[in-house]
């Protein structure tokens, strides 16, 4: 599995597509609502992910170890939500702190760890 993370349009998806030879077909975006497709040979938008489950109660590294035999050959992309200033809010204090374990685990358990800023893909693993 390779993880690729970075701020609001820095080219990951881009990246993920020129680098891993694939086209938007082959990304399968999360939202709020919804199950990812474990299956999909990308999955983006990890952060709508760990919302929904904040708002249901439920552990997204706990549900993605769940479904780690259908994404440990994926590519996942992930938006940085995790740094810069504390959200007042309670929920988003929370799925701040929920999308950043869900990232430190997929990156223990990823090949590689890309990091993507103004375009330019920064290899961290």
């Amino acid at each position: 599995m390779e993880l690729i993370i970075g701020g609001a349009y820095q080219g990951k998806r881009e990246y993920a597509k020129s680098h891993f030879h694939m086209d938007d077909t082959d990304i399968f975006t999360c939202r709020e609502d919804g199950e990812p497709d474990w299956s999909a040979r990308c999955i983006a938008g990890l952060e709508n992910f760990a919302l929904r489950c904040v708002r249901e109660g439920a552990d997204p590294v706990e549900l993605m170890k769940d479904h780690k035999s259908q994404w440990q050959n994926s590519v996942l992309i992930s938006e940085d939500i995790f740094c810069g200033v504390v959200p007042l809010g309670a929920e988003n204090r929370a799925w701040r702190e929920a999308a950043g374990r869900l990232c430190q685990y997929l990156a223990s358990e990823a090949a590689g760890v890309t990091r993507m800023f103004c375009g330019i893909a920064r290899r961290l693993k």
